[in-house]
């Protein structure tokens, strides 16, 4: 069980408890008050998150193409632990896996009703959709995650300091990480794993009970939810309790067999040369305006788009951050900076790419060019069943259908699995392989945080609660920027250092060797 000591585990899980009751007896008063709190950091602190997030783009852009990208994340001697295909597998269901199901049609036939620019249900606006869906899934996304991951891996497996966020203000605070200081950072970083996940499991459970209605007609009413939610959690706990070598890594594995295979056969049925037109041309856009759209505010007015859709999204992954930060960290021993950040920001956002072409883009065939508005109403009157609507136009749709309530079955097990090894992580001051015991209470705790928050309809007001707490954690990530830049060129200095006075003592001994004798 969890020791009464660690500090860590007790505080954060009293605080996740205190918001999940506030969420259930003061809904309305909760989300008033971080709505509030919410929409200052968003919209004065906007440009913040914008100038942050494209700051982290770029550091993983120069680490990755300078000398510190040969550095190993382990000693010089290590080997990666897992296959490259599996610690793939691994990293993108902890990270993305649900949202992607879940956002894959809804968010570009919304955007394409309302785009940040232009008129909307236009050609136009089809293209702009697509363009600010990469732009939303692409590498600025990737780097959030890249950052925390690549701190954690680096003074983890580098540096010996425990698997914990505090660790990477080790060239910050020094020994003051195992102090006040370096526990608050701990405390906050688990709160926050802690109330987004048990969030992600209330919504996840609503889209997979939205969607086992539509395609076989069970009852979506509170109770089976609960009853889906508990049958998810068995399922979970067992898989952690199997282990992260069978697990998640089997579960892993699964999720993306099963994912291409919804995405090939739609691929097939769907509009095929279409599809791979908006994947060039939406990519060859998305690169050429990066950088504008990183930056992009209006000035004199308010702009309410990127309020709601860019700068939330930057401050949800933020909130994801220490939870699929320290799980990929954890996977990732052995590989250099480069190897890292090619397979945690470039491969999965090709991917990202590829899942929305074919599911928005063949989305966006049907309501723009074929002009079938149900699927507009179906996503605006209840947006969980989106990804179900959307597949009742192809033939062999209940097929589909099932194939992708087993995609969000099990990307659900995954990253309730991933997120409660991390807890586990945490409770465990750091340890790389924590107790099924712990993994058990966290498992329960956060899945009955998320069924009470299904009870009292709370699970919008908490997650307003987990976005709006997330911005102290941005700051954080900046000074992580700052201590990982410190630290990788401290090393490079003294390894060159060291090369020199190898390479001046081998010269002396050589030419020791090379002086005639005295005979």
């Amino acid at each position: 069980m969890i020791n009464k000591n660690n500090i860590i585990a007790v505080a954060s899980m009293s605080l996740t408890l205190i918001f999940i009751l506030l969420g259930i007896f003061f809904t309305n008063g909760l989300n008033k008050v971080f709505s509030a709190i919410l929409k200052v950091t968003s919209e004065d602190f906007g440009w913040f998150y914008l100038l942050a997030c494209f700051l982290f783009l770029v550091l993983c852009v120069y680490l990755m193409f300078s000398k510190f990208g040969n550095i190993k994340l382990g000693k010089d001697t290590d080997k990666p632990e897992y296959s490259t295909k599996s610690w793939l597998a691994m990293l993108f269901s902890a990270a993305m896996g649900c949202g992607l199901v879940f956002w894959g049609v809804a968010e570009p036939v919304m955007h394409y009703i309302t785009p940040p620019m232009g008129k909307g249900s236009t050609p136009e606006a089809a293209d702009t959709s697509m363009k600010f869906v990469f732009f939303h899934w692409g590498f600025n996304a990737w780097a959030i995650y890249a950052v925390v991951a690549l701190g954690l891996a680096y003074f983890q497996f580098r540096k010996s300091l425990p698997g914990l966020v505090s660790s990477i203000f080790y060239p910050v605070l020094k020994d003051r990480i195992y102090g006040p200081l370096g526990k608050t950072i701990d405390i906050y970083s688990t709160f926050m794993t802690a109330i987004g996940v048990s969030t992600v499991l209330g919504v996840t459970t609503l889209q997979l009970a939205g969607g086992l209605n539509t395609v076989w007609g069970t009852p979506n009413n509170l109770t089976f939810q609960i009853i889906l939610l508990s049958v998810v959690t068995v399922l979970f706990i067992a898989s952690a309790y199997s282990g992260l070598d069978r697990g998640v890594k089997i579960l892993s594995n699964l999720n993306m067999i099963i994912a291409f295979a919804l995405m090939l056969l739609i691929f097939i049925l769907g509009p095929s040369a279409q599809i791979m037109r908006i994947f060039t041309n939406a990519t060859g856009e998305y690169l050429r305006d990066i950088i504008p759209m990183s930056l992009r505010l209006q000035t004199f007015s308010k702009d309410s788009w990127i309020v709601a859709w860019t700068i939330f999204y930057w401050a949800w992954w933020s909130t994801w951050a220490p939870f699929v930060g320290t799980f990929i960290a954890r996977i990732s021993k052995g590989r250099t900076i480069r190897e890292f950040l090619i397979g945690v920001l470039v491969i999965p956002t090709l991917v990202n790419f590829m899942w929305f072409s074919v599911l928005g883009g063949s989305a966006l065939h049907f309501v723009q060019d074929l002009k079938q508005t149900a699927l507009v109403d179906a996503i605006n009157n209840d947006i969980t069943v989106a990804l179900f609507s959307f597949l009742q136009n192809f033939p062999f749709s209940s097929v589909l259908s099932f194939i992708a309530i087993l995609l969000i079955s099990s990307f659900f097990i995954t990253s309730a699995d991933s997120a409660t090894y991390v807890l586990g992580m945490y409770s465990g001051n750091g340890t790389l392989n924590p107790s099924n015991k712990v993994k058990i209470v966290w498992g329960l705790f956060i899945s009955a945080s998320a069924i009470v928050l299904l009870i009292s309809g709370g699970v919008s007001a908490v997650q307003t609660v987990s976005i709006a707490i997330a911005f102290p954690f941005y700051i954080l990530m900046v000074i992580m920027c700052y201590a990982i830049i410190k630290e990788v060129t401290k090393e490079k200095i003294t390894l060159s250092t060291h090369e020199q006075r190898s390479n001046v003592i081998t010269s002396m001994k050589q030419t020791k060797q090379d002086m005639p004798r005295a005979e």
